[in-house]
């Protein structure tokens, strides 16, 4: 969500922090602000809307000092405004924080009680407020050795280590005291918080990719712990002031890992880097000379746990809820074990029962969503076993799993997921063959047969990006419509509603993902003659099934558009448009369909005129509840 960036060097800091925003600006924003040392006080710049408006202010601006912090925010308490932006100063403290304090409204009367003149109605102020009263405050408290920071030599550190215990919900800090000009104080729990080592300076952000233009040596802060910076060293503390050793950890990310390569948005070079991320996310795992799955780098004897296990959850929000519920299709299918899909947010609040030798599946592009980490913390404290697929490694949630499997997508700046998704598909197939493969259910013909056709994928993938032009010449009408309905079967109706979210994210356009055998449910009152049907029709066992439903929605002036495999001339007679994809199995076929609407809604987006990088309302890691 809001990004993150604190510097302390010898370089100009306004350049390094709005060099750092920019690269944060996938998460999603509304508004932005740097907080600089100059002539020994906090110069606050800050602009409502994009990080332009922000850099447009900060033209000309001088700063003589060599600390700074800058943050993108995501209005959660108070609407989005410069008077809401951060960073939020108070008496020569500065602070930037992502997430959600619970218990805003107790501290908020507390510090009014005291005296406090409140600037902003933002939960954020007033962590800057608290710390700021523990400064002044802290010489009396230390001299009577008064509270769990007693001894600690900076008076900022102090100050956090005193306020830590208030603070309820989740957050990720970063503070800065005109007092003390040569110190970071930074402290997380929940959204992501790293420090960047350097051979002259030090960075913290919320987000590698802030950090790598300048150094590739990091260290993830866990839940709890705070890290001090003091000139060009640091320390990492508990929240009782102990000091921790941590792991610096050397990242192998590019600074120009973010080029958009030619096209003209992230999202859609994106897309047209699926075959590659497809074929990334398979290699680890896949004996070429045997055709044989053999997941590799996973963290647990693979064979011993997956033969052991009794039942599946997979849980995960978004896009990756949908990936999960393919998942769950090809598992039960192959595997003969029993599934639950789960969106995250409902799973912590519906009492799960989690049998013994229970698999849990944690789904998340960044490793960062608060919700799926909350899900696995409960079940990881139920006994079950943690198998985490993210694309972010030493991501919170990818440290708290058991066992891993990566997505290797590279980094994804859309905020609307595209590779990521293809991706995780991939490794739901390898999964799949793997569980059915331990529990003794899958044959070596068929291993092989399923193997080469997730190699053959790819191409395949390849193959259906021609349909980009399709869609480009067609967006114009498609705008048009007042709404879209996507309907599927079977391992296809997951992406029939990743297709209608896809729709929504981008071109804000209402759409909805339904099973196509419910349509006589109520979805056939929406029909007429101004309502897209987009139906995944593959030549499969349901083909006469889905036909039949979309006979039904063409009878009431439902315009088609169809997408199925190869020649039909049923489907061409019946829809206003039938693409073909190619004839493969149901295995990878989810695979190939996710490219169409992908497309489809990127653009319908970009003909409405709609920034399809960077949707509004919505950020690209949610890491608060």
């Amino acid at each position: 969500m809001c990004g993150i960036v604190g510097y302390l060097g010898p370089k100009n800091p306004k350049d390094v922090i709005l060099t750092g925003l920019k690269s944060l600006e996938y998460r999603g924003y509304d508004s932005a602000g740097v907080s600089i040392l100059h002539e020994g006080k906090f110069k606050r710049v800050r602009a409502e809307g994009k990080l332009g408006n922000l850099s447009a202010k900060l033209d000309g601006e001088a700063f003589s000092g060599h600390l700074g912090i800058g943050h993108t925010r995501w209005a959660t308490h108070g609407k989005p405004s410069e008077r809401n932006a951060h960073p939020h100063c108070v008496g020569g403290i500065s602070l930037v924080h992502n997430g959600i304090i619970e218990n805003y409204m107790e501290l908020r009367e507390e510090l009014v009680r005291d005296g406090a003149v409140l600037e902003s109605e933002t939960d954020s102020e007033l962590v800057a407020h608290l710390i700021e009263r523990e400064v002044r405050a802290g010489g009396d408290r230390a001299a009577a050795g008064n509270g769990a920071a007693a001894g600690v030599s900076s008076a900022l550190l102090a100050a956090v280590l005193r306020i830590l215990p208030r603070l309820h919900g989740a957050y990720a800090i970063l503070v800065v005291s005109e007092r003390e000009p040569d110190t970071m104080v930074a402290f997380k729990n929940g959204p992501p918080l790293i420090l960047g080592v350097g051979p002259d300076a030090m960075y913290v952000g919320s987000d590698v990719m802030a950090l790598v233009p300048y150094t590739k040596k990091v260290v993830y802060l866990d839940d709890g712990e705070v890290v001090e910076v003091k000139g060009r060293s640091y320390r990492v503390l508990d929240h009782s002031g102990a000091t921790i050793q941590k792991k610096l950890v050397e990242v192998n990310w590019t600074a120009d890992v973010a080029s958009k390569g030619g096209f003209p948005h992230f999202m859609v070079k994106e897309i047209f880097e699926q075959p590659r991320a497809v074929a990334q996310a398979i290699q680890p795992h896949v004996n070429l000379q045997k055709s044989s799955v053999e997941l590799s780098g996973v963290g647990f004897d693979v064979d011993q746990v997956l033969a052991g296990i009794e039942r599946v959850f997979i849980v995960a929000c978004g896009s990756s809820y949908y990936t999960g519920l393919v998942g769950e299709y090809m598992i039960e299918r192959l595997a003969k074990v029993p599934v639950e899909c789960d969106i995250a947010s409902e799973f912590r609040y519906r009492h799960p029962v989690l049998p013994k030798n229970s698999l849990f599946i944690s789904i998340s592009q960044s490793g960062e969503t608060a919700d799926t980490l909350a899900a696995v913390r409960m079940a990881k404290q139920a006994g079950a076993k943690i198998l985490s697929i993210c694309n972010v490694k030493n991501s919170s949630i990818d440290r708290e799993a058991d066992g891993h499997l990566y997505m290797n997508a590279g980094t994804e700046i859309g905020v609307a997921s595209t590779k990521a998704f293809s991706a995780t598909l991939a490794l739901l197939n390898l999964l799949s063959l793997a569980v059915a493969k331990a529990k003794g259910v899958l044959s070596a013909e068929d291993e092989a047969k399923y193997v080469r056709e997730v190699l053959a994928a790819p191409a395949q993938i390849e193959t259906v990006l021609n349909l980009d032009k399709f869609f480009k010449q067609a967006a114009d009408k498609l705008k048009s419509y007042k709404g879209f309905l996507y309907l599927g079967r079977g391992v296809h109706y997951p992406i029939a509603m990743e297709g209608a979210l896809k729709l929504k994210e981008l071109a804000y356009m209402h759409a909805e993902g339904y099973a196509a055998g419910e349509m006589k449910h109520g979805p056939l009152a929406l029909i007429d003659d101004k309502m897209a049907v987009v139906t995944l029709v593959p030549h499969d066992d349901l083909y006469e099934k889905t036909l039949s439903n979309l006979e039904e929605a063409k009878a009431r002036g439902g315009q088609i558009i169809s997408i199925g495999t190869g020649e039909s001339e049923r489907l061409e007679k019946i829809s206003q448009y039938y693409l073909a994809l190619p004839e493969v199995g149901w295995f990878t076929l989810p695979l190939l369909e996710v490219v169409p609407v992908q497309l489809l809604a990127y653009h319908v987006a970009c003909s409405l005129g709609h920034d399809v990088d960077q949707p509004r309302n919505l950020a690209k890691s949610v890491t608060v509840e």
